[in-house]
């Protein structure tokens, strides 16, 4: 009677906490609902906040001043029931209400500096507003003969090629678009890009202000600016006639150049910057998700009754199920013992037959589900190492002063970054490898600059270990594979090589054709694996030194991983070694169909 009555205390302990997960489940869902219509609620506030900004941007690039802003504010705070307050940057209101001077600016306004995350409008890459001309509009009997011109034009080119379309850009000069190469010039298209009073004046200020600021970097050659912004270098002497020749510009610099002078000279067209204020009408008035007293009853109401409609079917159930539970509460207690192999007898296909056989595949699921999360959690620790030690390893040199934050470094944290994502969004993908589930995303990829981008993110760890790393690849070898997942498996090759490399010692990778197949070898002067290791080297766990110390230990998965992947793209993976003198890592992959390998190598330290 006392194992009876423990088997219905346990049914009902288990009929209560199914009722409050129920309960649980039915407040998540009331409160994912608010969170979605609040998440809706603020993904209007910014489409509002964004539509305010574009307004008012527009405005700043068609008007010089904002004497006539008052009107417009007026509307978008009707329609939007926002207050809008502009001033100058001093705070001196230009329209709207006064602020406190400690409030912060929601935006600022200006049209030449256009935020990219507040508009849809095309700055073209610059952050210049198109929609500011200033001098370079052409007036409105230029537009009439270019007008003209661009039809006949166009007519020629579609009798030739039956292509070609009229594009108008925002100074109102038309241009051919859609053609083929030569055709354009053939039909006198170079009458459409002539520059001409009144904008010659501004072009040419514009292009001697661009040729003033890269000759204050240093002496280069001039360049000459086109109808469209575009520009070329002016060339001078050649190199037997002058040994003096500077260097063509660099067109970074070009482009900076060119966006300072631009702004320079179409400042005066413009509205002056000014800092915008943006807020609800009622800034006390907050968004809250609160009960009444009312509903907290009627909440508390319906949680009583699915409680004691779970507790009555689970005494109702319970005495027909005291005698079979038993088995069942048995294998439970070995598996909570930590017995995984423990499985209970199925008898017949009632429901009692149902509840063990689905025990048994509790079980399984359990175990397989617990090998899986040691699997995630060796591999977790093995592939975020590396990335975040060379972010780290970058932001390092940056607070030494060895390098310097610019645009590439920038991108090599970012694409690193990259790395970091695409390896946590696959690690389910990783530990299913086995059963050939792996998703990847084949490009074309150029070996070379892969292999380039592998040694500039391991360089400044060879250095500190004192070890040659170079790269090299015979031809312009290109083929078709997901670039993340392939700088992956070579940069874990690098990763192992250079543990277990001394100083002194060397890594280097080839890349080469062979046949219809690309071959990267990672070639190091390291201390070797022993032959009786060799073909376990790619097993899961495996580790040549079993101590796992922080210069030659690790998790034993970055081999089976790089095996893993490079399966994947239908290639494989292998080693040849020889103790103290080194191991090579080849890995074969296919190539595409008309790949020819040329004469040139192609190398990188």
């Amino acid at each position: 009677m006392a194992a009876r009555r423990s088997v219905l205390v346990r049914l009902l302990a288990g009929a209560v906490l199914i009722a409050l997960c129920s309960i649980a489940a039915t407040a998540w869902l009331a409160a994912r609902s608010t969170t979605v219509a609040i998440q809706e609620q603020q993904g209007q506030a910014l489409a509002d906040d964004a539509r305010i900004y574009q307004t008012l941007i527009e405005y700043a690039a068609t008007h010089k001043s904002w004497a006539g802003i008052e009107p417009v504010l007026t509307r978008l705070e009707i329609e939007l029931d926002r207050q809008i307050t502009l001033t100058e940057r001093d705070r001196t209101p230009i329209a709207g209400k006064p602020v406190p001077r400690d409030r912060d600016g929601s935006a600022l306004i200006d049209p030449l500096r256009v935020s990219r995350d507040l508009t849809k409008v095309n700055t073209g890459g610059e952050l210049i507003d198109t929609r500011v001309v200033g001098p370079f509009a052409l007036t409105a009997a230029q537009r009439t003969k270019y007008n003209g011109i661009a039809k006949r034009v166009l007519t020629c080119v579609q009798t030739r090629s039956a292509q070609g379309k009229i594009v108008v850009d925002a100074y109102g000069r038309p241009a051919i678009e859609g053609a083929p190469p030569g055709t354009i010039e053939g039909c006198d298209g170079d009458e459409l890009r002539v520059v001409e009073p009144p904008q010659l004046a501004a072009y040419e200020r514009l292009q001697k202000a661009v040729n003033t600021c890269l000759n204050a970097r240093g002496p280069v050659m001039p360049i000459k600016l086109q109808a469209d912004l575009s520009w070329g270098i002016v060339r001078g002497p050649t190199a037997q006639e002058s040994r003096a020749v500077p260097p063509p510009p660099d067109p970074d610099a070009v482009d900076t150049c060119l966006l300072d002078a631009r702004r320079v000279i179409l400042k005066p067209y413009v509205a002056p910057l000014a800092l915008l204020f943006v807020s609800t009408q009622n800034e006390a008035a907050a968004a809250e998700f609160d009960l009444s007293p009312a509903n907290q009853k009627r909440i508390a109401g319906v949680a009583a009754a699915i409680l004691g409609v779970t507790v009555l079917i689970a005494v109702v159930g319970g005495v027909r199920l005291v005698q079979p539970l038993r088995a069942l509460t048995k294998a439970s207690r070995q598996m909570t013992g930590g017995d995984e192999n423990i499985r209970v007898r199925v008898r017949g296909r009632d429901e009692i037959g149902q509840l063990s056989l689905a025990f048994n595949e509790l079980a399984d699921r359990r175990a397989k589900t617990e090998s899986l999360r040691r699997a995630m959690v060796s591999d977790i620790a093995h592939e975020l190492r590396t990335p975040l030690s060379n972010i780290r390893g970058w932001l390092e040199a940056v607070e030494d002063g060895v390098a310097q934050p610019d645009a590439a470094f920038i991108a090599s944290l970012s694409e690193e970054a990259a790395l970091l994502q695409h390896i946590i969004d696959d690690l389910r993908d990783l530990a299913t490898a086995d059963a050939g589930t792996l998703r990847i995303h084949p490009e074309r990829v150029y070996l070379g600059l892969l292999l380039d981008q592998v040694v500039a993110t391991y360089r400044a760890q060879a250095e500190h270990a004192g070890i040659t790393l170079s790269a090299a690849t015979i031809g312009d070898l290109e083929l078709d594979a997901d670039p993340v997942r392939l700088r992956q498996a070579i940069g874990n090759l690098v990763a192992n090589a250079l543990r277990f490399t001394p100083a002194g010692g060397a890594v280097r990778l080839e890349g080469r054709p062979d046949a219809d197949h690309i071959v990267i070898d990672v070639i190091d002067t390291g201390a070797g694996i022993a032959p009786a290791d060799l073909p376990k080297v790619f097993d899961r766990f495996w580790r040549a030194d079993q101590s796992r110390n922080r210069h030659t230990g690790g998790s034993g998965l970055g081999l089976p991983i790089v095996r893993s992947l490079i399966e994947a793209h239908h290639g494989t993976a292998t080693v040849t070694s020889t103790p103290d003198q080194g191991s090579t890592f080849t890995l074969r992959l296919p190539g595409l169909p008309d790949q020819a390998a040329r004469p040139a190598v192609r190398a990188k330290e």
